[in-house]
């Protein structure tokens, strides 16, 4: 179970809509759903929180830009004294197809410097995290003009559904084993899939 839900990307208006930032628009939904009452915000990050059955919920949004997204996942940590086991991150990778869902429990960041953020300020390379695929990056694209661009027309739909069972997976994993998340939400027939039955 998890008690502290961290969604990455980069403020701002000219970032609203890119790949970058689906962490921050998960977080939304899930913000949304849980009825999540804002905080007054530090120089760091914007949070929320929200009570549930398992006890109180912190949604937090780092303004910090994403290479710097440790900082804010660090300080909040230490501001409430929450084990880094409570943990979940939630940010996009050009490293899956778009529409496929990963909760790890931890591992390598695979080049996305959110998380690379987050462990090298936390300590650790084993927090929880979900990948939310937005590739695969095109044949000698540049990797950061890429999740720095716009979903095309074509993808808004799989983008809507998998923000929609990303949010549902969160929240699942507020009230379950970490395992019971990935068995039912690691899955190659994930419905945001325009596949998928």
């Amino acid at each position: 179970m998890v008690s502290v839900l961290v969604g990455l990307g980069n403020i701002g208006r000219e970032y609203e809509g890119t790949r970058h930032n689906l962490g921050f628009v998960v977080l939304g939904q899930v913000a949304e759903k849980l009825e999540a009452s804002g905080r007054p915000a530090t120089d760091l990050y914007r949070w929320a929180e929200a009570p549930t059955e398992a006890g109180p919920v912190y949604l937090i949004q780092p303004t910090t830009y994403m290479n710097r997204s440790g900082l804010a996942v660090a300080a909040f940590l230490e501001r409430q004294d929450i084990d880094r086991a409570e943990l979940l991150v939630i940010c996009d990778d050009f490293n899956l197809p778009l529409g496929r869902l990963r909760f790890r429990p931890g591992g390598s960041d695979g080049g996305q410097k959110g998380l690379r953020s987050v462990a090298e300020h936390i300590g650790t390379e084993e927090f929880k995290r979900l990948r939310l695929g937005v590739g695969p990056l095109p044949e000698g694209a540049d990797p950061v003009e890429f999740v720095l661009g716009s979903f095309d027309t074509a993808e808004i739909e799989i983008v809507q559904k998998t923000v929609a069972v990303a949010a549902e997976g969160v929240i699942f994993a507020v009230h379950h084993r970490f395992d019971e998340v990935m068995g039912q939400y690691n899955t190659n027939n994930n419905p945001a899939l325009p596949d998928s039955e």
